[in-house]
């Protein structure tokens, strides 16, 4: 009972650390939310992030089903760039890089290793290929609705909404906007069954 009592006072004291060392002018944080182990957090000075009320962030290996790669990476490194985590939404492990504007809605889960962008890190650029290094790519926005469960290893590619309740199985990449309450998986994604 008192080791217990011990690691939740522990906790709350990493908690309160983090807490301190991510909170910025420009990032906006809701009540009850967790931060487990130190996420990497980049946002320009005229970008916002906002993080709704009782959202996990989790960092840590420790404790968590999977394997995770790395740290959350939550990016906003562009004037204007907006990402938006809805109420009470898990993100575990993950990449969410917004040139622009990303939303995930409320009640999401977003399994470790996880990668979602709005924009490609360069443009195609044929035929000046040798000129590839020197873009950065169109931005579009992505919406992942309310409810959503993104599987471990997940991609999610710019210009993508994702519908309310859907699942997207483990490693799949999301091309194409995947339509509410069905499970879609694969590369290419396809829907898998629907549930509407």
């Amino acid at each position: 009972m008192f080791k217990n009592f011990i690691l939740v006072v522990l906790n709350k004291i990493e908690e309160i650390a983090i807490l301190r060392k991510v909170k910025r002018s420009n990032l906006y944080l809701g009540d009850n939310i967790t931060f487990k182990g130190e996420p990497c957090i980049q946002i320009h000075k005229d970008a916002e992030i906002y993080i709704s009320d009782g959202v996990t962030i989790n960092s840590r290996n420790k404790g968590y089903h999977l394997s995770m790669f790395g740290p959350c990476k939550l990016m906003a490194d562009k004037p204007n760039a907006k990402i938006k985590i809805g109420s009470n939404s898990r993100v575990h492990g993950s990449c969410i890089h917004a040139k622009k504007y990303i939303k995930i809605g409320n009640n999401c889960l977003v399994a470790a290793n996880c990668q979602i962008m709005d924009s490609n890190g360069h443009d195609i650029s044929f035929p000046d290929v040798q000129n590839r290094m020197n873009t950065y790519g169109e931005v579009k926005k992505v919406i992942i609705e309310d409810n959503v469960w993104l599987g471990t290893g997940v991609v999610v590619l710019p210009g993508v909404t994702i519908g309310n309740g859907s699942i997207i199985s483990a490693n799949s990449v999301v091309h194409k906007d995947i339509p509410p309450m069905v499970v879609a998986g694969g590369n290419p994604i396809k829907i898998i069954k629907s549930y509407t």
